[in-house]
């Protein structure tokens, strides 16, 4: 059997564990053991512990639990609620301007969380209920969060980012700034498009005996002020040179935690152990993946499937533009059934050389796959947002939240044409502020 046929093999054996419902990080443990004994019999499964440790023995993992620490305790206060409220008095009369407010309320709160389910609860909660009281499409109420909630994973502090970062060893910090613009322009599309379907559709919907004073408006300023103030924070300390990404993590876990308590008045133990509790439980799942796919990336390796994969897409002769269209093709599919996470460490590991031989940079690729990544976490059958906006508002059936996301689907797909076409978009910032890779 040559190894690409044995990595359709390979392939094939997984997908069907993950589909039988196998956690990602069993189900990649157990193929990587199936074929290291298939190719070396017991010796092959005597690197097994010192591999899974190696997956994890690194310093910038400890970012992870760090930042979703810092999500966790913000996402348990009412920070969403009151962004949400206080984009909501300065857009209130603009038409389309309560599907504007969360969008932009998604945004914020994606930096600050760093989640796109947390995302979602956190604004749809209060979103939803007041889109649909105004009179909005239960499909636009639903779909604009859904797509909102996307950019959790794009704009920095972002988990995917540092999980790429780590499988492909690259700077962490270059990651965070390129996903700036584009997170940016992604928010400026969305909101785009909500305010053309408003005047399209002729949605107003504005209350006549609602108003806001400016006092009214800059009154919920220093409830939200202070958390704005740590991802400026976050940011200035990562790009300054001041910290590394785990201490920036761990500062910013620590004041947002004191943030709550303070603000939110979060003081119970109940209450801090529920942030904790959740925490600690995504933090092991992610890291438990992470030491997994390192195995899985061993196996491969030590199977030659990886290089002679790379050697055979690099023997093609047709544009590269072609083969980044079938990678892109690629990665949209697997995030149809799989987590971001697990996408990135079983795929980027072993797709980075090929996109690179091509001449595409490392930094822009992660953009390009996150916004890939973006479009599965809205798209059936895992979708994970969509299932937690149908958990918000239950009596609105998938198909109609998925109706309402589909032109925000077509935005990510814009996005991707427009980093294919302007790399820079997502290259300008890093190669600015640190200088260009060499």
């Amino acid at each position: 059997m040559s190894e690409l046929q044995l990595g359709l093999v390979i392939a094939v054996v997984t997908v069907g564990l993950l589909l039988l419902g196998m956690p990602v990080a069993f189900a990649l443990g157990l193929v990587s053991l199936i074929f290291l004994y298939y190719q070396d019999g017991f010796f092959g499964l005597g690197f097994i512990a010192d591999t899974l440790y190696g997956g994890l023995d690194s310093f910038a993992l400890l970012s992870i639990p760090m930042f979703i620490l810092m999500g966790g305790a913000v996402a348990s206060s009412r920070a969403g609620a009151d962004l949400y409220e206080a984009l909501d008095r300065w857009l209130y009369r603009v038409p389309g301007g309560l599907m504007a407010s969360n969008v932009g309320a998604c945004a914020i709160f994606a930096a600050l969380s760093g989640s796109s389910p947390a995302t979602c609860a956190a604004i749809g909660k209060m979103g939803i209920p007041e889109m649909r009281q105004r009179g909005y499409p239960a499909s636009v109420a639903t779909g604009s969060i859904a797509a909102g909630g996307t950019l959790g994973i794009l704009i920095p502090p972002s988990i995917t980012m540092i999980v790429y970062g780590i499988a492909t060893e690259t700077s962490i910090g270059r990651l965070f700034l390129a996903g700036i613009l584009p997170g940016v322009m992604l928010t400026v599309l969305f909101v785009a498009w909500g305010l053309f379907a408003a005047w399209r559709k002729g949605y107003r919907f504005v209350d006549p005996a609602v108003s806001f004073s400016l006092r009214d408006k800059l009154v919920m300023l220093p409830k939200v002020g202070p958390f704005l103030a740590i991802i400026v924070g976050i940011l200035y300390v990562l790009y300054g040179g001041v910290a590394t990404p785990s201490e920036a993590a761990g500062v910013g876990a620590m004041f947002c935690l004191l943030l709550v308590i303070v603000i939110y008045k979060l003081r119970k133990p109940g209450q801090l152990w529920h942030i904790f509790r959740d925490a600690m439980k995504e933090s092991v799942m992610i890291l438990m993946i992470i030491a997994a796919a390192e195995l899985f990336s061993y196996m491969m390796s030590s199977l030659f499937i990886t290089q002679t994969l790379a050697a055979w897409i690099g023997d093609l002769e047709v544009s590269r533009w072609v083969l980044m269209g079938c990678v892109n093709l690629f990665l949209l599919v697997a995030g149809f059934f799989l987590p971001p996470v697990a996408v990135i460490l079983m795929t980027a590991p072993t797709l980075l050389p090929v996109v690179e031989n091509l001449g595409f940079d490392a930094v822009w690729f992660a953009v390009v796959l996150t916004l890939n990544m973006e479009i599965g976490l809205i798209t059936p059958p895992v979708g994970l947002n969509l299932y937690v906006i149908n958990g918000i508002a239950p009596d609105v059936r998938l198909p109609t939240i998925l109706w309402g996301a589909l032109p925000f689907m077509l935005c990510m797909v814009l996005g991707i044409v427009l980093l294919c076409m302007f790399p820079e978009i997502a290259l300008w910032l890093p190669n600015y502020l640190m200088g260009p890779t060499i």
